[in-house]
């Protein structure tokens, strides 16, 4: 048995497959920056909506815009796209007889580049304006104006009561593709990289360097624009690509931001949060004594230290400890905003009725 799991170990390490928990993770990168971005640019928006809401308002396309460009720079320079590279993971073309002499630092070939893209940025574009129109299309039939028996009524009807099948299709597609992946059984972990005639595998030490000595390289061989159009197309190239780099740069910060903050609020570490961010738990009251001749408390414990009389509805300060009727105590409170017995601030959230057995 451990012979047989060492050769499965040493044939997928040599193959350059990725697992299953790296595959996963790069697609969840993506997904998590962009409502991030979404919720930044909300706050701001809210803040100031005369500068920013503009881009509130076209939110999707800026951001397929910067998506588009960051992904082609990444696809280019590295064979894989920002979240593939984020996690050391490039894009190998199916078929290719140079795939083992392929760096990845070359690119992709612009057949599956654009392929790539489309697939990258359009698709989720797409989805993204699809799940818009299905909630407004849900809203609209809610407060409809148009008569029961309207044909365009009839149609969204069916088109929202076909939306979840379709889209449970479509997910369960991915399921199986990736438990397919799993298994062994395939060599990609989503349908969209099969179409795009692409797998993922593991970057390798000389592909790193390649990628490390690019730019170093392209500096020194630069040769100047021997006319206008090509200065304009050298300009431009340099532009896109000057954007394209600080939204990686930025980007590639802000991953490791968020997925900080993914970590330090997720349930798993809320209790560790808990105890790093907890308040002392403050000394119990000193107590006074019943039996003295002190006017605060009465010598009966079923007294009101306020009225004097046998409590009516018994209540207890949570910062103090001690008993009053709810009328007395309630009024006590929202006046001095102290307890009438240790002076400690007490607000009115702090009164908790107590109910005996009785009762």
């Amino acid at each position: 048995m451990a012979e047989h799991g060492a050769h499965i170990t040493t044939a997928s390490v040599a193959d350059d497959q990725p697992s299953i928990f790296e595959v996963v993770a790069q697609d969840s990168l993506m997904t998590a920056v962009r409502p991030a971005l979404q919720h930044v640019v909300k706050v701001l928006a809210e803040s100031h909506p005369a500068h920013c809401g503009f881009f509130w308002r076209w939110f999707d396309e800026i951001f397929t815009l910067l998506d588009f460009l960051l992904q082609q720079h990444y696809l280019a320079k590295t064979s894989a796209s920002f979240s593939e590279n984020f996690y050391g993971l490039k894009r190998i073309v199916m078929g290719d007889s140079h795939r083992f002499h392929r760096l990845a630092s070359s690119g992709l070939p612009k057949k599956q580049l654009w392929k790539s893209m489309v697939f990258l940025v359009l698709l989720p574009y797409l989805k993204v304006k699809l799940e818009k129109l299905v909630s407004s299309l849900r809203e609209e039939d809610e407060y409809s104006i148009h008569p029961p028996a309207s044909h365009w009524k009839r149609f969204y009807r069916a088109f929202l009561a076909a939306y979840p099948f379709v889209n449970m299709a479509w997910e369960g597609w991915f399921l199986v593709q990736q438990l397919q992946y799993i298994l062994g059984k395939a060599q990609h972990h989503s349908p969209l990289l099969k179409l795009a005639g692409v797998r993922l595998g593991r970057l390798t030490i000389q592909d790193i360097q390649a990628i490390q000595h690019r730019p170093a390289e392209a500096s020194v061989m630069q040769q100047p624009a021997r006319s206008v159009n090509e200065k304009i197309k050298s300009a431009l190239k340099k532009a896109v690509g000057g954007v394209a780099l600080s939204l990686s740069t930025g980007l590639s910060v802000g991953v490791f931001f968020l997925q900080f903050l993914d970590w330090w609020y997720s349930s798993e570490n809320q209790e560790t949060i808990k105890s790093l961010t907890a308040l002392p738990i403050p000394p119990p009251p000193i107590h006074l004594d019943y039996n003295s001749d002190s006017p605060l408390l009465p010598k009966m414990k079923t007294v009101c230290p306020l009225c004097r009389k046998t409590r009516v509805n018994d209540t207890v300060l949570a910062t103090s400890g001690y008993v009053f009727c709810y009328r007395c105590v309630f009024n006590y409170v929202r006046t001095h905003q102290t307890c009438p017995i240790t002076g400690y601030p007490t607000e009115v959230q702090h009164l908790i009725k107590l109910y005996s057995p009785e009762n």
